[in-house]
């Protein structure tokens, strides 16, 4: 995997998403020198042919992580790829056929458009082919040995069988030794594994090290070009968090991810601000819709608040639009509110599938009191609470909260202790890998998220 802007990405998207930009580029360029011949060098230069064809690339990229495309472990098990191929195409037809209506002028004339539509069918179709045929090649696969039998140990090995996108398969592993565990007997399968499977990469998951780990022998592997690596790493790259129960105070300190920087503070705070106000700007067409589908379906007011711990552990107002009847938890106080929770009403349970409810948020952010990403706001009474039962729950309020976050698209909302035991160690991911291009993909994800209506939030 590969990290950038504090994210880490998949090699093997990599390589899909810059090769599919080349596809769109080549189909739609050739399409302009078949259609204009030596003119098309005036159509890419003088009438702005190049920039359409850089929006072309944009929506063509925005379809294909839309449809999953760049879900590689999708792509190789699942057999309707080519569908939703060929649905990427079809959506960039109607919008240009729209925009012909109105706008011509803005679109590759002489059929262009068209004639690079059909050759990025065929070239897309044609490179996901390729690419299936070609993650399958055991060259291009690395396997790896875990050192390690402990849970630990497990949760590293089911992480890494089940996330095939990263292109790693795990030869063997500590705890498919057969027979009474040693050091020698686990030195032993180790080189075994090694000399027999070509293994070039040991991850050390072992909880208790000092007369545990065949030292000797990993280093005369290290000598030889064996890397040796910790599972620490690796845990936080295929499962999205860090391990609360694995978690120390110097790591912390050393790991570089916190606290942010005054610069990156106030750039990210800038750019909430900017996308706070155009976001309200659009917003604003549909608030009046909403509070009279909320005023219809129940009685009471249209927007709700609540108490919420925002960054520094202050105290501020969360508003949203009232997704429950009205004082439903006057007799209660704060609880949590599942799925199937009879206080939420019918236009209340649309409101939350489709985040709509989250639009006053927006004014929080507005305020300083929220960001666009971040971990979720809770009440006081849950954060004196967790703040007891879990360790490191606190450091949740280092950062601004956020309307979306790591931990929101990553596991979604739960009400038990272990359930935010979890989603606290998505947060401190968050918090450690905190970036522009963090923030940007998840907010990306919660788009996807919002308009195929997965999850609640």
């Amino acid at each position: 995997m590969i990290r950038f802007l504090n994210v880490y990405y998949p090699v093997r998207t990599l390589i899909l998403m810059a090769v599919d930009t080349l596809i769109v580029w080549a189909s739609f360029l050739l399409a302009t020198w078949y259609a204009f011949g030596r003119d098309s060098y005036l159509v890419r230069n003088v009438e702005y042919g190049r920039v359409t064809i850089v929006v072309y690339i944009l929506a063509a990229l925005l379809l294909c992580h839309y449809f999953d495309l760049y879900d590689t472990s999708r792509l190789i098990t699942e057999g309707d790829w080519y569908f939703r191929v060929l649905l990427v195409p079809g959506l960039m037809a109607l919008v240009l056929a729209l925009v012909a209506m109105f706008w011509p002028k803005t679109l590759l004339g002489h059929y262009s458009s068209l004639i690079g539509l059909v050759m990025l069918t065929v070239g897309l179709l044609g490179w996901r082919m390729s690419f299936c045929w070609l993650v399958r090649l055991t060259i291009l696969i690395e396997r790896v040995y875990v050192l390690g039998m402990g849970a630990r140990a497990q949760r590293l090995v089911q992480g890494l069988r089940q996330n095939s996108a990263i292109g790693v398969e795990v030869a063997s592993w500590t705890g498919e030794l057969e027979g009474a565990v040693t050091r020698d007997s686990v030195a032993a399968h180790l080189l075994e594994t090694i000399h027999k499977q070509r293994v070039r990469r040991v991850i050390i998951a072992m909880p208790e090290r000092r007369g545990a780990i065949p030292v000797n022998e990993l280093f005369n592997l290290w000598v030889h070009g064996v890397k040796i690596e910790e599972a620490t790493s690796w845990l936080e790259k295929t499962s999205g968090k860090i391990e609360v129960e694995n978690l120390y105070p110097s790591w912390l300190m050393f790991s570089g991810g916190l606290p942010l920087k005054d610069a990156t503070r106030w750039l990210r705070r800038f750019l909430d601000f900017v996308v706070a106000v155009l976001t309200l700007m659009v917003a604003a067409l549909f608030v009046p819709f909403i509070a009279l589908a909320i005023r219809l379906d129940s009685s009471g007011s249209v927007f709700y608040r609540q108490k919420r711990v925002g960054r520094g552990e202050r105290i501020f107002y969360c508003y949203k639009f009232r997704t429950m009847h009205q004082d439903s938890e006057a007799n209660t106080g704060p609880t949590s509110a599942d799925n199937g929770d009879p206080r939420i009403t019918r236009v209340g349970r649309f409101l939350r599938i489709s985040r709509l409810a989250e639009i006053p948020q927006l004014w929080c952010v507005l305020k300083g009191d929220m960001a666009f990403v971040g971990p979720r706001p809770e009440c006081p009474e849950f954060v004196e609470w967790l703040k007891k039962e879990i360790p490191y729950y606190g450091m949740r309020h280092l950062v601004r909260p956020g309307i979306t976050g790591w931990a929101q698209i990553k596991y979604g909302h739960h009400s038990t202790v272990e359930d935010l035991r979890e989603e606290l160690q998505y947060d401190l991911f968050y918090m450690k890998n905190a970036s522009i291009g963090l923030d940007l993909l998840i907010m990306l994800r919660t788009i996807k998220m919002v308009l195929l209506l997965r999850g609640e939030h």
